[in-house]
């Protein structure tokens, strides 16, 4: 029997309504080299208030992990909420996965709606991406805001022990789950206190609605976050920058946000 039924795609309908209520529009940008940017962004922009940019992680689109803070936000910002390429509904036919080329397709979404300076908060991945966007966009970034963004890890950690997983085979099985088994356990590193209990329709249900998708360029998009990466190589900044950890994070331990804390330092003085 044909599923009618997704629960996972009618909670993205209930985000798409909510963000619509909260002022946003879906826009998607053609920036041209096979490239394609979706956004929500304010339906009225008003120049009397600052840019806000926010970027999401590893997981669904942007609207499962911004739904919670647009509300408050868009009262004082003008607020733009990207999918980065890969997620929700953008993408390219460009071979880059680097962090860099995402920042730079970020910055080419914000140059088509004629905001140039912003402010950007990233959590996880999305915290190297706007970590990029810093070294080479300085001039438009006013602020950053790091959330649980391990930008100063070193390929070597892993090898180290410093992570729950050991390989980045490993990691991609969890990141991008196929299985209601590979779920539970993003679940379980993902939270402090995991929903418990979940049966395997619900999660594979998730599972086809989300993490099927550009499988082999999300995959791709994570080896090369890891690959080669040295602290040396990490740019410097000079904006003012927020670290928001999660004390109990098991994706990026806390030790990386003391030793970015102790980069910037450096980086500032």
């Amino acid at each position: 029997m044909a599923r009618c039924f997704s629960f996972t795609s009618s909670r993205d309908w209930c985000y798409r309504y909510s963000f619509s209520n909260f002022g946003l529009k879906s826009v998607t940008t053609d920036l041209g080299e096979g490239t394609i940017m979706h956004c929500w962004v304010p339906r009225t922009h008003k120049e009397s208030k600052p840019n806000l940019l926010l970027i999401h992680g590893f997981g669904a689109n942007a609207m499962w992990q911004w739904n919670d803070f647009v509300s408050p936000l868009t009262a004082r910002f003008n607020v733009y909420v990207p999918d980065l390429v890969f997620f929700g509904d953008s993408c390219t036919t460009r071979p880059d996965r680097t962090e860099s080329f995402q920042a730079q397709c970020v910055m080419g979404l914000m140059d088509a709606h004629r905001v140039r300076k912003m402010n950007v908060v990233g959590i996880s991945y999305g915290g190297f991406v706007g970590y990029s966007m810093a070294t080479q966009f300085p001039e438009r970034l006013e602020r950053l805001v790091l959330c649980c963004a391990g930008v100063c890890l070193e390929e070597k950690d892993m090898d180290a022990g410093m992570f729950m997983v050991k390989t980045v085979d490993e990691a991609v099985s969890i990141l991008l789950p196929q299985t209601p088994d590979k779920m539970r356990d993003l679940l379980r590193l993902s939270f402090v206190k995991p929903i418990k209990g979940l049966p395997s329709c619900f999660l594979n249900d998730y599972i086809d609605v989300m993490c099927t998708e550009y499988f082999k360029e999300r995959k791709e998009l994570i080896e090369a976050l890891h690959k080669d990466r040295k602290l040396v190589d990490l740019p410097k900044i000079t904006q003012p920058t927020l670290i928001i950890w999660g004390e109990k994070d098991q994706v990026f331990p806390l030790e990386l946000a003391h030793r970015l804390k102790r980069h910037l330092v450096r980086t500032h003085n």
